[in-house]
């Protein structure tokens, strides 16, 4: 029986910016089922990164929909100086290319 190894490169506030940037608009539901997290732990994460200046937010009825503030700071010590632009721009630029070849 083989064993698989389940673990990710980045933290799961990472994870969660990472999502959203690389699909804008999202709700805590979709980011919950496609990274395997209950949404609770989710709208803590959310939670975080709201605070942290990191996460723009919509309300559309009763459900809020996330998009990265790329102006926002890094916050990691090694990548002190840097925005999320610089870290983030190629996921943001592939996610707005594919939501154009959608439309």
């Amino acid at each position: 029986m083989a064993i698989e190894n389940h673990w990710y490169i980045f933290s799961s506030h990472g994870s969660v910016l990472f999502f959203i940037a690389a699909y804008p608009d999202c709700t805590i539901k979709e980011i919950s089922e496609a990274m395997s997290l209950t949404r609770r732990t989710v709208w803590g994460l959310i939670g975080d990164l709201r605070r942290g200046g990191m996460l723009r937010i919509r309300r559309e009825g009763r459900q809020h929909h996330y998009t990265v503030n790329l102006d926002a700071p890094v916050k990691h010590p090694v990548l002190a100086g840097y925005s999320l632009r610089s870290v983030l721009s190629q996921i943001v630029r592939d996610a707005q290319r594919r939501t154009a070849d959608v439309a």
